[in-house]
């Protein structure tokens, strides 16, 4: 297997009065080299500062949840389980200042949904970890990075797979499969509980060839309803 880049993302919710959760997502510039112009949750490497905070901690394996939130900082102004100036602290990261430097942080307040790591090679590939977090009262609007992304929107997991059903969105493989996954979920606590039914197993996807054609394919025992898609029109980075 093509060596993956270690990654983390987070798909930070909010109920709704008048139907199922809505869901942060982020734009990326269309001149990155991986994922120009896609839909994703905010996400990124694990850095080294993850990493050495989470074994300060105690815990090697939380430096997922310590990158994804640190992301989530960056690229949408949103800041879950840690408190503080949300602006200030995304001034700190970008000029260089490590996740430890903002102040205590709680990771526990994410929890695992999912984990991906393909093999398909488009440009570079990640073993990225999907976390599930619920949107802090009193959190501040998000606001959109203007590096890496070019825009961010709160949607629903229906509006999100529509819109790139007509075309006016891009949506990668992984990100599709587990938009449909949450888009069974009427609100926050069936996603949470969905999260705590399924197991957590790293997802490589295959390529199975069907009487009609190349098939992309995920197992079927992880909770996702769709698990094959045709090659011809799966995004894969």
């Amino acid at each position: 297997m093509t060596a993956a880049i270690p990654a983390a993302t987070l798909i930070v919710l909010r109920d709704r009065f008048d139907g199922p959760p809505d869901i942060l997502m982020v734009e990326r510039a269309a001149t990155m080299a991986f994922a120009g112009g896609a839909l994703v949750f905010p996400g990124g490497r694990i850095d080294a500062g993850d990493h050495a905070l989470a074994l300060a901690m105690g815990h090697g394996d939380l430096a997922p949840r310590l990158a994804a939130i640190r992301e989530t900082i960056e690229e949408a102004g949103i800041a879950i389980g840690i408190v503080g100036d949300v602006e200030s602290m995304r001034v700190a990261l970008a000029e260089g200042a490590a996740i430890a430097d903002l102040g205590p942080v709680d990771p526990t307040l994410l929890v695992p949904y999912a984990r991906w790591r393909p093999t398909h090679v488009p440009v570079r590939v990640f073993d990225t970890h999907f976390f599930l977090a619920r949107l802090p009262d009193h959190a501040p609007d998000a606001r959109v990075d203007a590096t890496e992304n070019s825009r961010v929107l709160w949607t629903t997991a229906a509006a999100a797979l529509a819109a790139a059903d007509r075309g006016e969105a891009t949506l990668l493989f992984p990100t599709r499969r587990v938009l449909e996954r949450l888009a069974e979920h009427g609100d926050v606590d069936a996603a949470f509980a969905s999260a705590a039914r399924w197991p957590v197993r790293t997802i490589t996807p295959w390529v199975e060839t069907r009487t009609d054609g190349d098939w992309i394919c995920i197992p079927d025992d992880l909770g996702y309803p769709v698990t094959a898609e045709r090659a011809s029109r799966a995004v894969r980075g």
